[in-house]
């Protein structure tokens, strides 16, 4: 199964990088592989110092600007705590967070597969509950990630069958990430 998520890792530096990442797990979320693309930021820090933390959010407008790369690493710790004596970061809004290990790392670009252990884990928020235009934005978030990699038709045809799921479900905070998403979306579409 792929867990939707928010990854955040560290540099060398202490620099923290936050960034949307669905890693592979099983039913009791015990076991996780980290899939990274190699040109990527989390790859780079992974490489580094092997440790993350996988974020379970249903905080939308985080996914928005993780996958468009728009938290300066400055902001980012108005979104985060630190645990572990800075080894980790955690998100102040999530549902669940897993501190993991990498384990091993294996596999072809552009992905690299890594297997993780979990060292540590936290609920410190409620689950909300299920709303088809948060699902909406996350899957626009995939695709404003992956506009290098698709057809454009493919893309905007993909949005287009979003669109109804926010207009019918969507509150401000989904309306607001989606126009983001799609915006942005168009520009690097028309930028090829």
């Amino acid at each position: 199964m792929i867990l939707e998520s928010i990854v955040t890792t560290v540099d060398d530096n202490g620099q923290v990088n936050l960034a949307p990442m669905g890693p592979r797990t099983n039913r009791s979320q015990t076991e996780f592989v980290l899939r990274p693309f190699t040109s990527s930021k989390t790859y780079r820090n992974l490489l580094q110092t092997r440790r993350a933390v996988i974020h379970v959010t249903d905080d939308v407008m985080l996914f928005a600007k993780a996958a468009l790369n728009q938290i300066d690493p400055l902001a980012a710790a108005q979104y985060l705590q630190p645990c572990q004596d800075n080894r980790f970061w955690i998100l102040k809004n999530c549902h669940r967070w897993f501190a993991v290990e990498v384990l091993e790392i294996h596999g072809q670009e552009p992905r690299i597969d890594m297997p993780c252990r979990v060292v540590n884990s936290g609920t410190p928020g409620t689950f909300f509950g299920f709303n088809r235009a948060k699902h909406a934005v996350i899957e626009a978030a995939i695709l404003a990630t992956r506009t290098h990699l698709l057809p454009a038709e493919q893309i905007r045809r993909q949005i287009d069958q979003l669109q109804p799921l926010i207009d019918k479900t969507a509150g401000p905070d989904e309306h607001e990430a989606f126009a983001l998403l799609t915006r942005t979306i168009d520009e690097r579409l028309e930028d090829r």
